[in-house]
């Protein structure tokens, strides 16, 4: 196994040609695990350009703990461009990690599974907010998303053909143990 995982993905005759022109990506652990995951809440389904709004107009709004997004107001919420449903999902996710006491260390030793069975177990959370809590939040690099529309469209982009979910998966096996990196790389082949 390779050490460096942009040097392992650029050895990848699938891959390697993307790496080559993106250059290096990181995969870190954000320093506000909770703010990532709100963060993803936001992105669920709407495109990135609204999600950036809505995530601008939400951070201004209040801020991005558990403490203030349970105790915020609908309103508010609304005002800054959360649905009805995403205002819950928020609210979820903040009882939980108040109830839970949970933070960045509570998920150091715990596995990827475990994590997302947790998550999911917020109203809410579903596989894709779960990968990436993962990735983002928690910066593990062996994490691939294949809910993801932009993860379908790259691999059908690099493999020049449709795949199903299961075919996605076995493909990416050729990435592990760095999908999460490999995934990077699959958005930008199609984002530019």
């Amino acid at each position: 196994m390779t050490a460096d995982p942009i040097d392992a993905l650029a050895a990848d005759e699938v891959l390697g040609p993307v790496v080559d022109e993106h250059g290096a990506v990181s995969i870190e652990p954000a320093d506000d695990c909770f703010e990532r995951l709100v963060v993803s809440l936001i992105r669920q389904q709407v495109s990135m350009d609204a999600a950036a709004a809505i995530r601008e107009r939400l951070f201004e709004a209040v801020e991005v703990t558990p403490e203030a997004i349970v105790e915020a107001d609908y309103a508010t919420l609304h005002e800054a461009g959360l649905s009805e449903a995403k205002a819950d999902y928020a609210k979820s996710a903040a009882s939980a990690f108040l109830t839970r006491e949970w933070d960045r260390d509570t998920f150091a030793d715990t596995s990827d599974d475990a994590v997302r069975a947790e998550l999911t177990d917020i109203h809410g959370i579903g596989p894709w907010t779960a990968d990436m809590f993962l990735m983002f939040a928690l910066g593990r690099e062996d994490v691939f998303p294949v809910g993801d529309l932009g993860i379908r469209k790259g691999m059908d982009r690099l493999f020049d053909a449709e795949m199903t979910r299961a075919e996605m998966t076995d493909a990416a096996e050729r990435w592990r143990p760095y999908r999460s990196y490999a995934s990077c790389y699959l958005w930008r082949a199609v984002e530019g």
